[in-house]
């Protein structure tokens, strides 16, 4: 646990108005061992930790959520391209790729390519902000490839983490056609926001992401890790851009994949409740990790797509203000995901358990560039669609309906899961099978009316 520390410190840190705040969670250090099955020994461990956190591999994850189902029946992302925005880039990705695709037989992406903008700092090992996004990157291309082991991947490292430079990212995205599909894994507090210039960066980013949507583009984000967030000003509040209504929101779970008390993965799907690590063992500190987050915008008008669809009890709460997050994900430290990271353990069989709403929002774009290559089309802006199928309840069965826990982080209550959607976990986790062709065909954007 130490080296896992360590690598934490480089992670976690406070967000500031005018920067987004990479969020992913790093657990333990774990070394593999190729030659056995499984790899890690965190893949069998009980769910009540008492032999510590347990762990997922790209196979255990494509089976819960029956994306293995896709990639086998040829929906694997070919011909398609996934747009990774992160900040600063990592020296040691592209390696990281190679030693996770060969110790889990994944193919190598039809290509794998960097765009580093303009400006961008030389990598600075001592400097702590520029270590905690190779982290994220190393999260985001591994996953990402591991849903769509067909798409090629551009990685695209805006020159910092601040608004103004990843928006210049995104544009530059947008503008050269670089995906149909883009996962942004950070977030900002929306009380930072709460300005004359905070307003004039959410514009900016509502007119990118306009863009984006006029050329099909699907963009998800992350919804944030300490629930109903109050660390950055002490004020709840939800995370931008999650809460923007141009793009699909990724709430957490804690998966259980298994037997009734043990990680396997040959087991199957127990259930899922909402992300709050660690829920289970009284001998670690509640929370230690964080919560999925969700609730309410206060400076965002509820899109017609989501007050038309949600129960009434939910739109009373958001009082017509935009609520997070649309779905859900995995993102659990407790059941975290492994993958390489070199910058913080070299050597090819070092791994580390992550968590976080960060390994939702990559997973959900490669599962989408499942969906694009069965299309041989983008699906663009899924959220109307998306909130029309749950309002007429045909997703009942077609995704994890997550009903149990909340969101409440560091003594702040949370939002309750509940039957349908809320505002923890949206309206749940893939259950693919029938749920990819009902994603698969919605309507055209010019179908779906101008809102938001």
């Amino acid at each position: 646990m130490a080296a896992a520390a360590a690598a934490t410190m480089f992670v976690i840190g406070p967000a500031y108005a005018g920067q987004q705040k990479a969020g992913a969670i790093i657990g333990d250090l774990v070394q593999a061992q190729p030659s056995s099955i499984p790899h890690f020994g965190c893949e069998s461990r009980p769910f009540d930790l008492s032999l510590g956190l347990y762990c997922y591999d790209p196979q255990t994850i494509r089976a819960a959520y029956g994306v293995q189902s896709l990639i086998n029946n040829g929906a694997n992302g070919a011909g398609q391209t996934i747009v990774i925005l992160d900040a600063f880039g990592s020296p040691t990705i592209t390696s990281d790729l190679q030693d996770f695709d060969a110790l889990f037989g994944i193919p190598a992406p039809p290509s794998f390519a960097i765009v580093t903008m303009p400006g961008t700092p030389p990598f600075d090992p001592t400097n702590a902000n520029i270590v905690g996004w190779t982290a994220e990157i190393a999260l985001d291309v591994q996953w990402s490839h591991a849903m769509a082991p067909g798409a090629s991947i551009v990685l695209v490292a805006a020159k910092s983490n601040s608004d103004t430079d990843l928006i210049a990212a995104l544009n530059y995205a947008i503008d050269n056609r670089l995906g149909n599909v883009i996962s942004m894994s950070f977030g900002e507090s929306e009380i930072g926001l709460a300005n004359p210039d905070g307003l004039d960066t959410i514009a900016a980013w509502t007119t990118a992401l306009q863009r984006a949507r006029q050329h099909h583009i699907t963009v998800f984000a992350s919804s944030g890790d300490q629930g109903v967030d109050t660390q950055s000003f002490g004020t709840p509040s939800v995370s931008f851009p999650a809460s923007s209504p141009l793009v699909t929101s990724v709430g957490g779970t804690n998966l259980r994949f298994g037997t009734a008390t043990n990680a396997s993965f040959t087991g199957s799907y127990q259930f899922e409740r909402v992300w709050d690590d660690p829920f289970d063992n009284n001998n670690i500190a509640a929370d230690t990790f964080g919560a999925g987050g969700g609730g309410m915008s206060f400076l965002i008008t509820e899109p017609r797509f989501q007050q038309n669809n949600v129960p009434d009890a939910v739109n009373q709460t958001l009082h017509g203000n935009r609520g997070v997050p649309d779905v859900a994900y995995n993102a659990g430290v407790a059941g975290g995901v492994l993958a390489h990271w070199g910058v913080g353990a070299p050597g090819a069989t070092s791994f580390f358990l992550f968590g976080g709403t960060s390994a939702g929002s990559p997973q959900w774009a490669g599962i989408v560039a499942d969906i694009n290559s069965a299309l041989q089309r983008p699906v663009g802006f899924i959220n109307p669609w998306l909130y029309r199928l749950g309002g007429q309840g045909k997703l009942n069965g077609l995704t994890h309906d997550v009903t149990i826990g909340d969101n409440g982080f560091d003594s702040v209550p949370g939002y309750p899961a509940s039957a349908g959607y809320d505002l923890s976990t949206g309206w749940g986790t893939p259950n693919f099978g029938n749920l990819v062709f009902m994603l698969s065909n919605p309507p055209s954007d010019s179908d779906q009316g101008s809102d938001p």
